[in-house]
């Protein structure tokens, strides 16, 4: 992700995220943060389709955000911009990786528990409109790499 890429990115954060989403302005302190932060996007024919983050502060690193528009769900692009993220936080040295994801998304837990994400507590209403957060963590010294063949069911 760039600065270029803010406008696209904010406008499909406020889309998919309406309740929770983040304020324009810290995309770019995120993207200032190149010591600890990486942002990526997923483009399909010129347009940002998907985009995620990773804060990486030894030894953990944490999924800041991942999203992919619903039209192109199922097309492995959540598993790549996954896949990027897990690597990342290898290669710098982290030995786990969490995330927070909401309680009532079961096709997101789907896609991290295919990737050897196991949940390891709630933080109950932690999101805006009172949903609970699942904080799932995967380790890292057990991860040799994404699951091979994704699937409509876990994408």
């Amino acid at each position: 992700m760039t600065f270029d890429d803010i406008a696209a990115v904010d406008a499909l954060e406020k889309a998919l995220f309406p309740v929770d989403a983040w304020p324009l302005q810290m995309f770019y302190d995120e993207l200032n943060q190149t010591d600890t932060r990486s942002y990526y996007v997923a483009e399909a024919d010129g347009t940002v389709v998907g985009y995620a983050g990773l804060m990486c502060v030894l030894p953990i690193a944490d999924v800041q955000t991942i999203a992919v528009v619903p039209a192109a769900e199922g097309t492995g692009i959540g598993s790549a911009l996954l896949t990027v993220l897990i690597t990342e936080a290898k290669e710098r040295g982290a030995h786990d990786v969490l995330l927070e994801v909401r309680d009532d998304n079961p096709r997101a837990q789907r896609l991290y528990r295919w990737f050897g994400f196991e949940q390891i507590h709630i933080r109950p209403r932690y999101y805006r409109d009172g949903a609970d957060a699942l904080i799932m963590r995967l380790a890292l010294s057990t991860w040799d790499g994404p699951p091979q063949a994704a699937t409509k069911e876990t994408e």
